[in-house]
C-alpha cells in the first residue's frame, strides 16, 4: 500500500500503474468498477462490503470519501493498493477536501477499467437528483439504501421520483431471502393442486416504517394484482422490519411464513407440515454482492417501488441522465436539477461534509492554508 499525502490524480494514476508494475499483473480482468461513495463515520464498514463483494466478482474498487468541501482549500489524499485488505484486486481510497470534493469525477474517471461496467454505491445519504452528482451520471448501475434515511419512506418517494432504469436499493436486497421463501411455498401449493394459483390478497407483520417491509409489499402487489398491505406485528422485526407474510389464496386456503428468530422461517401451508427454512440476516458485503450479479435494469425492483410509492411509468423512463451542475454552496439555487425533466423547481440539499462528530477535528481543513503564501504586511517596507 502507498499513500500519497495531499497528491493530484495524474500521481495516482502514475502510483497505480508503478505498483502494477512492481507486482506484476493481479488480476487479468475485471467484471466492472465499484465506485463507493462513503461518509468518513462509514468508510470501514463500507471497505468490508466492498472487499467481500469484490471476492465474489473481481472489479476494482474506487473509494471516494467526501471529507469535507467547505474547506479553505483543495486536497486529495489517497491510497493505492493491490492486493491488499481490500481484496486481491486494485484498489484506490480518495479522501478529498474542498471543492475538489464537488468534481470527484475528475479523479475517478481516469483510474475507471477499461471497457468494463462502472457500477457506484452510496453507502451514505444518497443526492436528492442523481443527476446533481457525476459519479451517477458515468455509472451504468447504482446502488443506494433507503434504509441509512432518518425516514424510509420519504427516502423510497425520493428514489421513485428520481428512478431510472439501472437505479436499485439495498433495502430491496434485504427482502431477498423472505421472497425467495414465499416463490417457494407458492410452487409448493401449485405443485400439490396441479394448478395456478391465485393470490386474492395478504399483509406483511413487521414494521410499517421500515423501507425492505414496504418494498416486499409493494412485490407482491404488483406480482398478484391484489393489495398487501404492511401492518404492525406483534413482535419486534429483526433489520428487515418484517416479522411474517400471510397470504389469503383462492379455494378458501392460506399460507404464512413466519420468522422463527433464530435464522429461519417457518412455512405453514394447507394438507402439509409446517417446514423450516434458513432465512438469515444477511451482511453488508453479500447484499453488495447480490445486487453486483446483475447490471440489466431490475424490473420487479422498479415495479415493487411503483406500488410502493404510487408513483407510475419507472421502467419507461430514460436509462440515460444529462449532468446538471449543482454547488452546494448556493442553496438558494433554483434551478430544476431533475434529470427526468418532471422536477419541481426545488434546489437540492447539500452535499455532506464531515461527520458531525468530527467537526474541528479535521487537521487538512484547519490547517489547509499551510501551503498558501504569507498575507504581506501592511506595516512593512516597500522594497
Amino acid at each position: 500500500m502507498t499513500t500519497l499525502w495531499d497528491t493530484t490524480g495524474s500521481a495516482v494514476v502514475k502510483e497505480l500503474a508503478a505498483q502494477r508494475r512492481t507486482g506484476g499483473a493481479v488480476l487479468s480482468g475485471v467484471a466492472l468498477t465499484l465506485v463507493v461513495v462513503a461518509d468518513e463515520a462509514r468508510v470501514a464498514e463500507a471497505e468490508e462490503a466492498a472487499t467481500a463483494a469484490a471476492a465474489q466478482h473481481p472489479c476494482r474498487i474506487l473509494v471516494v470519501v467526501r471529507r469535507q468541501i467547505d474547506a479553505p482549500l483543495p486536497r486529495l489524499d489517497a491510497e493505492v493498493l493491490i492486493g491488499g485488505r481490500l481484496g486481491p484486486g486494485e484498489a484506490v481510497v480518495m479522501r478529498m477536501y474542498g471543492r475538489l470534493a464537488l468534481h470527484a469525477e475528475s479523479v475517478v474517471l481516469p483510474l475507471l477499467a477499461a471497457d468494463a461496467p462502472v457500477v457506484a454505491w452510496w453507502h451514505a445519504p444518497a443526492p436528492e437528483h442523481m443527476a446533481t452528482d457525476a459519479l451517477a451520471v458515468i455509472a451504468d448501475r447504482r446502488i443506494t439504501d433507503s434504509s441509512l434515511a432518518d425516514e424510509h419512506l420519504t427516502a423510497l418517494r425520493v428514489r421513485a421520483a428520481d428512478y431510472a432504469p439501472g437505479d436499485t436499493d439495498l433495502a430491496w436486497t434485504r427482502s431477498t431471502p423472505w421472497r425467495s421463501a414465499l416463490t417457494s411455498t407458492l410452487d409448493a401449493v401449485s405443485g400439490r393442486r396441479g394448478d395456478a394459483v391465485q393470490v386474492l390478497g395478504g399483509r406483511v407483520e413487521g414494521d410499517p416504517g421500515n423501507a425492505s417491509a414496504r418494498l416486499l409489499a409493494g412485490w407482491l402487489t404488483s406480482r398478484c394484482g391484489s393489495p398487501v398491505e404492511v401492518v404492525e406485528g406483534p413482535r419486534r422485526p429483526g433489520p428487515s422490519g418484517v416479522d411474517a407474510v400471510l397470504l389469503q389464496l383462492d379455494q378458501g386456503e392460506e399460507v404464512a411464513v413466519r420468522a422463527d428468530r433464530r435464522g429461519g422461517a417457518v412455512l405453514t401451508q394447507p394438507y402439509r407440515p409446517d417446514a423450516t427454512v434458513s432465512l438469515p440476516e444477511r451482511p453488508l458485503g453479500d447484499l453488495l454482492g447480490e445486487e453486483l450479479r446483475r447490471l440489466d435494469p431490475d424490473e420487479p425492483y422498479a415495479e415493487a417501488l411503483e406500488a410502493a410509492t404510487g408513483e407510475t411509468g419507472l421502467s419507461a423512463r430514460s436509462a440515460v441522465r444529462e449532468h446538471v451542475w449543482f454547488d452546494p454552496a448556493r442553496p438558494g439555487d433554483d434551478r430544476d436539477p431533475d434529470a427526468n425533466g418532471a422536477g419541481d423547481g426545488r434546489a437540492a440539499d447539500p452535499a455532506p461534509t464531515v461527520p458531525s462528530d468530527s467537526e474541528g477535528d479535521d487537521e487538512a481543513a484547519l490547517n489547509g492554508e499551510r501551503n498558501a503564501p504569507e498575507p504581506a504586511d501592511p506595516s512593512a517596507p516597500v522594497a
